[in-house]
């Protein structure tokens, strides 16, 4: 967990400052999945009016990263920033990189006062923003709400802190706790409501990750299904050490058009890799393990030196095993469904205990809810990074 500044104290935070904090958090949520290699940061712009506190700018970082969302909450605002609160979901930046830093901007427009979620984690940024904004006079204030903010940017801090993406992984469950039958591929586990929730979690992370054996056995898309939502669909990732990757798989003829990013071993037979390089896909090396499946640690770790952040894994008991027992798994959306699989059913995570899993201390459930028919328990990493 990022720790909080000592700026916070008693008194300083009110009611209406957690209120747009979370108003800023849900804003920077928009463009998770978009903003990378930077983090989806939120921020609003608030004066006081006649009646009551009035939003004068919002801003969400933009697709690839810029422009920052200070620089467009400041430029919706223009001359009302002047004297206005910013609520902005992470420390703002104070290093120059490829745009003039955040922090002097909302000097130069005159905003008094900044409440911030958490500091930011990067060594070129981390309390040198809010030091810059106090020697200017302005009233800053930290940790509003501080552990949600530290879920909205946990892929940017995994990133900074540990060098890979934060992995989100994602298990539709059956009552008698099987995710499909040997040899029929894909069976249907979850109700339509819950199948829109997994394309959900698509469209806000960067990429999404399945093993060969799901490949193998469902030839899946993995593309965002959701109307309009085409286009927010993740690169595609598989986990494939030996290039097994059929190249009349989906993901292979429709890599040209969204990305599929598959990761091989060293020793890979280069006239399997050929193939699918030339059908458009980016290949990866990753080292094997003592047991000759692919290190998902270097995998990740390969994901994080391309910019990417923020990863869910859907696909195959094996490959999700392998990350809860690596501790690589940081947030879990499992899906319980009343149907039940029968005879043939595929264990879920490959031998473990699912009700185990979800009373592990190293997590927290952070929602339960319905979902149609279905029960979603979603679990998230007590420390981040």
């Amino acid at each position: 967990m990022i720790p909080v500044s000592p700026r916070t104290q008693p008194g300083l935070v009110t009611e209406t400052d957690r209120r747009f904090m979370a108003a800023a958090i849900a804003l920077g949520r928009r463009n998770n999945g978009r903003a990378w290699p930077n983090p989806s940061v939120g921020a609003i712009l608030v004066r006081k009016g006649p009646a009551g506190p009035v939003v004068v700018g919002r801003g969400t970082t933009a697709p690839g990263g810029r422009p920052h969302a200070e620089v467009i909450a400041l430029g919706e605002a223009g001359a009302a920033a002047r004297g206005a609160t910013a609520y902005v979901t992470l420390e703002p930046c104070a290093h120059h990189g490829k745009t003039p830093p955040c922090s002097e901007a909302l000097v130069r427009e005159g905003v008094s006062r900044v409440v911030v979620g958490i500091e930011d984690p990067d060594p070129r940024v981390r309390g040198k923003g809010l030091d810059l904004l106090a020697r200017h006079g302005i009233t800053v204030v930290s940790g509003v709400l501080a552990r949600e903010a530290e879920r909205l940017h946990a892929g940017h801090i995994r990133r900074v802190l540990s060098g890979r993406p934060h992995v989100s992984l994602k298990l539709a469950l059956s009552a008698d706790g099987f995710i499909g039958r040997a040899g029929d591929g894909q069976v249907a586990i979850s109700c339509p409501l819950s199948k829109a929730y997994a394309h959900t979690l698509r469209v806000e992370n960067e990429a999404i990750m399945v093993g060969i054996g799901t490949v193998l056995a469902d030839d899946p898309e993995l593309t965002c299904r959701l109307p309009g939502l085409l286009e927010r669909s993740p690169i595609r990732v598989i986990a494939d050490a030996d290039a097994r990757t059929p190249p009349a798989a989906k993901i292979v003829t429709s890599a040209r058009a969204i990305p599929t990013w598959i990761v091989v071993a060293p020793d890979a037979p280069e006239s399997r890799v050929g193939p699918l390089m030339d059908a458009g896909c980016r290949i990866f090396v990753a080292e094997r393990t003592a047991l000759g499946r692919l290190d998902l640690s270097d995998l990740l770790f390969q994901l994080g030196r391309e910019g990417i952040t923020r990863v869910v894994s859907e696909g195959g008991a094996t490959i999700a095993r392998s990350l809860l027992e690596a501790g690589l798994a940081d947030e879990l959306h499992f899906v319980h469904s009343p149907k039940v699989v029968g005879d043939g059913g595929v264990p879920a995570l490959a031998g473990l205990n699912v009700a185990a899993i979800e009373r592990n201390p190293r997590f927290e459930v952070v929602e339960k809810r319905r979902l149609g028919d279905d029960t979603l328990v979603h679990l998230f990493a007590r420390e981040i990074g």
